[in-house]
């Protein structure tokens, strides 16, 4: 099953308008997005750990390749944390400018 996810600029400039600009909310779906694939990566090497490395060199791991490809099933990071925002999973808040004088 592929995984197709299209960007709708409606809904991005609708996305605009809640929460102030569009490079605020792009910047926030960035961050979520490297934090999503940090743990991804950690759920990885965790798993490719339990299992044993093949001994001969030409030798395919299966097991290492059946974890390999269920990860590579699933969607891409940055596509997972715009999903977030638009269903509101995705909260954050601005910093408030200080007032210099």
């Amino acid at each position: 099953m592929k995984f197709k996810k299209t960007i709708n600029p409606l809904l991005l400039r609708m996305k605009e308008t809640e929460k102030g600009a569009l490079y605020q909310s792009i910047v926030v779906m960035g961050k979520r997005a490297r934090q999503i694939n940090d743990l991804l990566k950690q759920e990885l090497q965790t798993r490719l750990a339990d299992v044993a490395p093949s001994t001969d060199a030409g030798e395919t791991n299966y097991e290492r390749y059946t974890i390999s490809r269920e990860f590579d099933k699933i969607p891409k990071p940055t596509i997972l944390a715009m999903e977030e925002m638009f269903e509101d999973k995705l909260v954050y808040t601005l910093p408030e400018e200080k007032k210099t004088i």
